[in-house]
């Protein structure tokens, strides 16, 4: 009798490789990854993301750009009111990568894409920080006056979940970093055995 946890299991795959043919027979098959960039970009990240597990005051060298992103946010959600310009920062930091990563995925460019998506959940633990901040504002900011985050919790009556709801996006951007660098690393080895396969297939008499 087969067990019902390997049929479930085996569905699951299915289901996913069906998606997968999917999304290339729509969009087409990514871009191949050269050799260099497999090799660079696997170790690129590998480093970021140990400067970032050892890094304790939560601002990492790539938020400097993500700061400017965040000003720039309140300035170009001001039109929409004072609660979505406060949020407005927040919303300029995500939505800049995600929508770098939704033309890339158009392009099918694996390594831009697997950038942006990094870059974009790289923000998840410098906004968590933040968010924990709230109450005791203790994390030097722009400007003056309150911070965006405890004018917001404080509107919405979550003020006092700010640890928690903070730890949640450090948790969420960890593993989107996490998955994004194995994502990459399924494509890196994918192209190098296709690569392997038509090298040897060349070869043969």
């Amino acid at each position: 009798m087969q067990n019902p946890r390997h049929f479930f299991l085996f569905r699951i795959q299915l289901a996913t490789l069906d998606q997968v043919a999917f999304l290339e027979d729509k969009f087409g098959e990514w871009k191949p990854v050269s050799r260099g960039a497999g090799i660079a970009w696997p170790c690129f990240y590998s480093l970021f993301l140990l400067y970032a597990f050892t890094n304790r005051s939560g601002f990492l060298f790539l938020d400097f750009v993500n700061l400017i992103i965040h000003e720039g946010g309140h300035f170009f959600f001001s039109w929409f009111g004072n609660t979505i310009m406060i949020l407005g920062g927040t919303l300029g930091e995500l939505l800049v990568p995600l929508l770098c990563a939704i033309y890339f995925f158009w392009q099918r460019e694996a390594t831009a894409f697997a950038f942006c998506s990094f870059w974009f959940f790289e923000n998840f633990p410098y906004i968590g920080t933040y968010m924990a901040d709230a109450r005791t504002a203790a994390l030097p900011l722009v400007g003056s006056g309150d911070s965006d985050w405890e004018i917001l919790f404080s509107q919405w009556g979550l003020l006092a979940q700010d640890q928690k709801i903070g730890g949640i996006m450090r948790t969420l951007g960890w593993l989107g970093m996490l998955a994004t660098v194995a994502w990459l690393a399924y494509r890196v080895r994918h192209d190098a055995a296709i690569g392997a396969g038509f090298s040897d297939t060349r070869q043969a008499p």
